[in-house]
């Protein structure tokens, strides 16, 4: 659970805990090294995500609500991922199997390791991931 967002994003594709330098340790894990944008982000720090059981903003009486659509636009149009499809689907299979399912999905086809979602490609040996 702790490298999946409340948004949907899966830390585990992020650049932010894929590169050498300065790892993020995913959004659940805060630490005193972590980024600023992400200590302050504002999806996070919502005071309705405290109040669900999931920790998840599906769960969310004003799911979606209008920051978490930008964000899904945002990752739509430039790295080809849907933070809302990605919640839909966390409440409908549950966790553990959409962490499977992104396990499959995002896995380097030429080396085993995790293709970078902002990068489009796979930061340890450089294959480019075909989201089509």
């Amino acid at each position: 659970m702790d490298l999946f967002a409340p948004c949907g994003m899966n830390c585990g594709i992020c650049l932010g805990y894929l590169r050498d330098k300065n790892v993020c340790k995913g959004c659940r894990n805060l630490d005193i090294n972590y980024a600023k944008s992400c200590v302050n982000c504002i999806i996070r720090n919502c005071g309705l995500l405290k109040m669900t059981e999931s920790g998840f903003c599906y769960e969310c009486e004003i799911f979606p609500c209008k920051r978490l659509k930008n964000l899904d636009k945002r990752y739509r149009t430039k790295y080809h991922m849907s933070m809302l499809e990605n919640l839909d689907r966390i409440k409908s299979i549950g966790l553990n199997e959409f962490a499977k399912e992104e396990q499959k999905r995002w896995k380097c086809e030429g080396c085993g390791s995790m293709v970078c979602v902002h990068r489009g490609k796979c930061l340890k040996c450089g294959a480019v991931h075909n989201f089509n």
